[in-house]
């Protein structure tokens, strides 16, 4: 039982810093996955070839390595970055890579004759991409950008490997100091549970909201 205990007041301990980078890299790596999907699907060429080719560089290779290479290979190129801002930074770009590409997914499902008649009413190129594209791609994308975000949550547990004091290097810190990783384990896993159902409700409400909101 008392190893119970202490597996729960360290996972309790690491989840402040849990939610920062979870959050923190969900908020940039939305923002920065929506930026480069306008670019994918408006921008010239030669940008959507960059862009398309980062994107692909970053989901054809594992998080964990690209954590490594940002925290312990950034100072070969004059980056040093402490752990918690190398692992929200990894977070980020990892996430906008996999964002991008549920927002294309959304502007895909926008019918182009949408935009044409938003035109034919007199608006601007730039007014049927803000009042038309991206509210409707935001809206057809919405569950993915969910279940996107539950997995970014998961992720968090790898930067542990870069000594990122949150909810897995802490209770794995006590299965080490009292070598029954077992117990400990288990309570982490019950821990990320919680968190994830609890992230599941809260974007089940909103898909419910927002269901109503068009309806009316």
């Amino acid at each position: 039982m008392n190893i119970l205990v202490q597996s729960l007041a360290a996972a309790l301990a690491g989840l402040p810093l849990t939610l920062l980078t979870w959050l923190g890299g969900a908020v940039l790596g939305l923002i920065l996955g929506l930026l480069v999907a306008c670019g994918r699907h408006l921008g010239p060429r030669p940008l959507r070839w960059v862009l398309t080719a980062a994107v692909e560089l970053v989901r054809g290779t594992p998080f964990l390595i690209q954590s490594f290479l940002l925290y312990y290979g950034g100072p070969f190129v004059g980056l040093t970055l402490t752990p918690v801002a190398a692992g929200l930074l990894s977070l980020s770009v990892y996430g906008a890579a996999y964002y991008s590409e549920v927002f294309r997914g959304g502007f895909a499902a926008i019918p182009p004759s949408r935009l044409e008649a938003a035109r034919l009413l007199g608006l601007s190129h730039a007014q049927s991409v803000l009042r038309i594209l991206l509210p409707g791609a935001a809206l057809a994308a919405l569950p993915a950008l969910v279940n996107l975000t539950i997995i970014l949550l998961k992720e968090t547990a790898v930067l542990s490997i870069i000594t990122v004091p949150e909810i897995t290097f802490q209770v794995t810190s006590v299965g080490s100091a009292t070598f029954r990783y077992a117990p400990a384990m288990a309570v982490l896993a019950l821990f990320y549970w919680a968190l994830v159902e609890a992230m599941s409700f809260a974007g089940r409400r909103a898909e419910r909201t927002t269901a109503r909101l068009l309806a009316a």
